[in-house]
């Protein structure tokens, strides 16, 4: 009678009490803050709800309520059932109606075949505002909406051991980017040579002498010149850094467990900055000193004599990355060496951290745009391990020539006929052993999530 009363007022309390309230972010503006306890409608699809009949668990409930999509789907409760079906695997887009994502670009994507719960790939594609914080002599000003610059910005974030670090990294990384550029507006609109360094706070003692600014050919050799181009990618740096970081402050109040790779598109001024936090492990250095080693004896049994050596400093050293391919893992754990998040993993039985020997540093790789001539099939496609892991980069050029010829070069509707094709050619068609590609081979199990951004930009191919 007891355990029954104790356990109507344990539901009593759950079903009825308000959820802690959640950290706010404290190196970000309110408009980057984390969002509150209520679910946030803007970046995303609505979450999905059990039926006003269900009894369904706490945990289920919970587990659905917290699964979204990107809000250019504008799915509704409906569609986002039928996207979260692993035997469907239904392939998702933007609808014709309504307004296209910037540049026409073309998306497409799918759930996974059971692999995990929920499709633990996020996306996300703005274009974002920059105004300038402060001018390049340091003195403060005013912000001026005719001052400022904007960024095209795509971004597709692949979660693993969940999908919340995917998802968090899809609302706020493109934030953290402005917030580093807000410094540069003013130096990245003057053709002139930047500065090598700026004062460090607005308003400081100095800070508006401009004889504290170093020129460009004042002390630095060539090989250091400071150029436009590599103030953006130390800005798109940097915001990968403190979206990390702010992970690492919020992981706990917002549960973000797991982590994601990254792969992040940022146009600015007829450049494109490709930065990636992805999987990387053939490139790695295969050995590392272990720290607090000692040398010590080691026997083995050669040819039926009793072998001694001792150990030397070379021998302490044992694979940081072992395994091949797919099945490549970072200290027997992790499968990947950049990307965002994994705060809380652990090298495989033991105690050790995983973070310091994972990145979040991206590789950024420049194409400036305005040294070609680019046609209305010239296009960048991005897509997740879903996509890449069964297509070469010949068979997605197959496909694209494949698909844009058959659509007028005006129509906007080509770009995403185009992702869907790439999407449901790596997904392939179920079958009685899985999902099969027309060679038979298996199809991708993974998500599969596809942007295709033609290179020519806005308004080129009226």
């Amino acid at each position: 009678m007891l355990n029954r009363v104790r356990s109507a007022v344990a539901h009593l309390v759950s079903s009825g009490g308000a959820p802690p309230p959640r950290p706010k972010s404290p190196d970000l503006p309110n408009s980057t803050s984390a969002p509150p306890a209520d679910p946030p409608q803007a970046p995303r699809s609505p979450p999905a709800r059990a039926g006003s009949g269900s009894a369904a668990p706490a945990r289920t409930v919970e587990s659905r309520a917290s699964f979204c999509r990107p809000t250019f789907l504008q799915l509704s409760p409906g569609g986002l059932r039928r996207a979260d079906d692993h035997a469907g695997r239904a392939v998702q887009s933007p609808p014709d109606t309504g307004r296209r994502l910037p540049w026409s670009t073309g998306y497409a994507e799918v759930i996974n075949s059971g692999k995990s719960r929920h499709n633990e790939d996020q996306a996300c594609c703005e274009v974002v505002y920059v105004e300038g914080r402060r001018s390049v002599s340091g003195a403060p000003r005013e912000p001026s909406r005719g001052q400022g610059l904007c960024f095209y910005y795509w971004g597709l974030f692949d979660g693993h051991a969940g999908g919340r670090a995917a998802e968090m990294a899809s609302r706020l990384l493109h934030r953290h980017i402005r917030e580093q550029l807000k410094d540069l507006v003013e130096i990245l609109q003057d053709p002139s040579p930047p500065p090598l360094c700026l004062p460090s706070t607005p308003g400081a003692p100095g800070s508006s002498d401009s004889s504290h600014l170093v020129g460009p050919q004042s002390c630095w050799s060539s090989q250091k010149e400071v150029t436009h181009e590599s103030l953006v990618v130390g800005a798109i740096e940097n915001a990968f850094q403190f979206m990390d970081e702010q992970m690492a402050r919020e992981r706990h109040g917002h549960q973000v467990e797991g982590g994601c790779c990254a792969l992040v598109v940022v146009y600015l001024l007829g450049k494109v900055y490709v930065a990636n936090a992805e999987p990387s492990l053939s490139g790695m250095e295969k050995s590392f000193q272990c720290p607090g080693s000692s040398p010590r004896r080691l026997s083995a049994s050669v040819s039926r004599c009793l072998a001694y050596k001792k150990i030397e400093l070379e021998d302490l050293r044992f694979p940081l990355v072992c395994g091949e391919g797919k099945k490549a893992r970072m200290m027997a754990t992790i499968g990947v060496t950049r990307g965002l998040g994994d705060h809380n993993l652990r090298v495989c039985s033991s105690t050790l951290p995983i973070k310091p020997f994972l990145s979040s540093f991206p590789e950024v790789r420049v194409y400036d745009l305005t040294q070609y001539e680019h046609c209305p099939d010239d296009v960048l496609v991005l897509g997740t391990d879903g996509l890449w892991d069964v297509t070469s980069d010949c068979e997605v050029a197959a496909t694209v020539d494949r698909v844009l010829s058959a659509y007028e070069p005006n129509d906007p509707s080509r770009y995403t006929a185009l992702a869907q094709a790439l999407v449901l050619g790596a997904r392939g068609t179920p079958r009685d052993r899985g999902w099969r590609l027309p060679n038979n081979k298996l199809g991708s199990g993974d998500d599969i999530s596809v942007f295709v951004i033609p290179l020519g930009g806005p308004g080129s191919y009226s």
